[in-house]
């Protein structure tokens, strides 16, 4: 007997051969709310609503001599500081996408930013991007955080599917996704043109039902005894989420 695989093409339905085959019912199903807490917090970070004032001097200094960062963004990188606390004002005026600045709460300086975009709260859809993170957060407990609350936040908030997309050619992110428990869903070709380049969009998600599980394994990398007294994982967090 054939299975249904959903990468698949259904077999050709011809009439009389019984309803056709529709989605299960989605029962109970309110949408959630659009983002809106001004503070999230976090054992490493603190996400705070972007304030140019309060937060484009850190990160500008942060990112200073650093282009290569901008390179699969559709900005930057910025000239000075006030083109830079230009840009974060038109973003932070935004409600999608809706910006956060990334605190490490060690250093207390601001380290990075993201975004929740494409909020679609009728259909319980909601993207994580526009990530930047400064060299000195990267690779960090709290940059990792940063993304693991934002992806709690969606889900306790009612969500039922958050999404992150890359460009397919930016290894890193393709590698974070599949770190944090994103599911590869495909390639969708020439789908951008953004600094006179060509975009082909490397798409992932995680659904409501994959969570709980992930969360426990988020919680699990990012608990004390995970580090050693320099600070060293024991155990990566892709490990934990592989299973």
């Amino acid at each position: 007997m054939s299975q249904d695989h959903p990468d698949r093409a259904p077999a050709p339905f011809a009439q009389g051969d019984g309803p056709r085959p529709t989605g299960p019912l989605v029962a109970g199903f309110v949408p959630p709310p659009p983002p809106g807490p001004d503070r999230i917090e976090g054992r490493h970070v603190l996400l705070e609503r972007l304030d140019p004032d309060r937060h484009a001097e850190d990160l500008f200094a942060a990112n200073r001599g650093q282009d290569w960062v901008w390179d699969y963004l559709g900005y930057g990188p910025f000239a000075d500081l006030p083109a830079y606390r230009a840009w974060q004002a038109g973003m932070a005026a935004k409600a999608d996408p809706y910006f956060y600045a990334l605190r490490d709460r060690a250093t207390g300086k601001v380290g990075g930013l993201a975004s929740f975009l494409r909020i679609d709260p009728a259909n319980g859809v909601i993207e994580i991007g526009h990530i930047e993170i400064a060299p000195p957060m990267q690779r960090s407990p709290a940059a990792t955080e940063a993304i693991s609350l934002m992806i709690g936040w969606a889900f306790e908030a009612g969500y039922r599917r958050v999404e992150w997309k890359c460009d397919a050619l930016n290894a890193p992110s393709r590698r974070a996704a599949l770190r944090y428990g994103f599911v590869f869903e495909g390639i969708f070709r020439q789908h951008m043109i953004y600094k006179g380049r060509n975009r082909d969009t490397a798409w992932y998600a995680i659904i409501d039902r994959d969570w709980p599980a992930l969360a426990r394994a988020h919680q699990a990398w990012l608990a004390p005894g995970n580090f050693d007294a320099q600070g060293r994982q024991r155990q990566s967090l892709s490990a934990l989420t592989a299973g």
